[in-house]
């Protein structure tokens, strides 16, 4: 007998779509059955005429938990997760202070415990300080972060010799490195020549040829010290060339944003300090390029980079565009962004679930348990109705944020009902339970 049995639906994997019923037990899934297949079970949910989807897995948030919680705390943020189909939020190491030692991290984790609302991975930094690496590797993050412009001095890895220097601390190691793509020394040169503050100067500070050798030099790096890499959110056509050509070279994934697929500068003048974040939006031809990749398949994951910021602080006035705080909310509109690209024939249904749950599973350790619906995993499921539209909306967002940059956009399906672990967490757009969630380590 079942605990939960799921009827009439038609499941979506990264591999295809196909009918079946799907048995819940345990918070697992025990098995996906013939359609109408007698079977008896605690409860019945009816999906007819509805896909169902693994819950997504956002693999680059920022829940500001702890130190910033006046921007996001765990709670909200995975308040918003949820209401959002995001089942799984593998959160950056960039509060205060920064996660950058085993004691860090264990703090991290016990501020969450009974906090969450969906499961969260944590990710560790790493400093210049490379001794603690060791002892960050026995508490298991889902990834080690590594970056190379923008960012405090004792976080900064600006040369090609300090990135491959601190990727052989990780020889014999089962993780991942994720590497967001900057280069400081165009940073520095283009502030030193350029201090009008305007939005142009903004752009010109981090342009696509920094991305473009900062993805080259991880990929070598990697390449040189046989290291597993993720290169963050890549966003301009020639960051896309650059990875094309040399993504064959290390294992590495990359990944890029529901912003960077829809929005140009351009909507700088309509939004201003709301959609300003880093890297800087691109051009028209930027997010073309970016889908025609999505399209192709040369893009592994889609994450959000949710990084809200108070209403006020994004609102206050600033002498320079780059001093307005960086980061937008996501979490709350990954899922309707990516049925937007799925209504623009961009992707289809099984793309989504392999960007944005499989594939993220699989690359940040989680892939025996999350990303899939099959026997065995966890049944974080959604069903998702597609014979209703549904808008998004400031009113409806419960990030600290107060908004979304795709207010008033309209998607031609619903989200109807959330299950965790076979814990149904949402349904119809409103909680339903108390917080279910777990933290969740990187599988050894």
């Amino acid at each position: 007998m079942f605990d939960t049995l799921i009827r009439g639906g038609t499941v979506v994997n990264a591999e295809g779509v196909s009918r079946g019923d799907i048995g819940i037990a345990a918070g697992k899934v025990e098995a996906i059955i013939a359609p109408g297949e007698a079977a008896e079970a605690g409860t019945v949910v009816d999906a007819s005429g509805s896909f169902i989807l693994p819950g997504l897995v956002d693999a680059h948030a920022h829940l500001r938990d702890p130190g910033l919680t006046h921007k996001e705390d765990f709670s909200s943020g995975t308040h918003a997760a949820a209401l959002g189909g995001v089942t799984t939020v593998l959160d950056m190491p960039t509060d205060e202070p920064w996660t950058a030692t085993a004691e860090q991290l264990a703090d991290k984790m016990a501020m969450a415990e009974g906090r969450i609302h969906v499961d969260v991975g944590l990710q560790a930094v790493l400093s210049r300080d490379l001794s603690a690496v060791s002892r960050l590797l026995e508490r298991a993050p889902v990834s080690f972060e590594l970056f190379t412009a923008d960012v405090p001095d004792a976080f900064l890895f600006a040369t090609l010799d300090s990135v491959a220097e601190a990727l052989k601390a990780f020889a014999g190691a089962d993780t991942l490195i994720g590497i967001s793509p900057g280069d400081q020394s165009i940073l520095t040169g283009s502030s030193e020549r350029d201090r009008s503050g305007t939005t142009d100067a903004f752009l010109d500070s981090r342009p696509p040829l920094a991305e473009a050798n900062g993805i080259a030099r991880a990929l070598v790096a990697a390449a040189s010290a046989e290291a597993r890499i993720h290169v963050r959110q890549i966003n301009s056509e020639l960051g896309v060339e650059t990875w094309s050509r040399l993504r064959g070279i290390a294992d590495a994934s990359i990944e890029t944003t529901p912003q960077n697929l829809f929005f140009t500068a351009q909507d700088y003048e309509a939004q201003g300090p709301n959609l300003k974040a880093s890297p800087p939006l691109r051009f028209a031809h930027d997010v073309d390029a970016l889908r025609a990749a999505l399209s192709a398949g040369l893009i592994d994951i889609v994450a959000t980079d949710h990084a809200p910021h108070a209403p006020a602080e994004k609102a206050a006035a600033y002498a320079a565009f780059a001093d307005i705080p960086g980061g937008m909310p996501g979490l709350q509109t990954l899922l309707p962004t990516m049925l937007r690209l799925v209504d623009d024939r961009v992707v289809v249904l099984p793309d989504l679930v392999r960007m944005c749950s499989r594939n993220p599973a699989e690359r940040f350790g989680l892939g025996r348990r999350k990303g899939c619906i099959a026997a065995g995993y966890d049944a974080d499921l959604l069903i998702i109705d597609p014979r209703r539209s549904s808008t998004i909306a400031n009113a409806d967002q419960v990030s600290l944020a107060g908004y979304t940059p795709f207010d008033g956009w309209t998607v031609k399906a619903v989200l109807t009902n959330v299950f965790l672990r076979g814990i149904e967490i949402v349904r119809d757009g409103q909680l339903v339970s108390a917080a279910q969630g777990k933290i969740v380590t990187r599988e050894s």
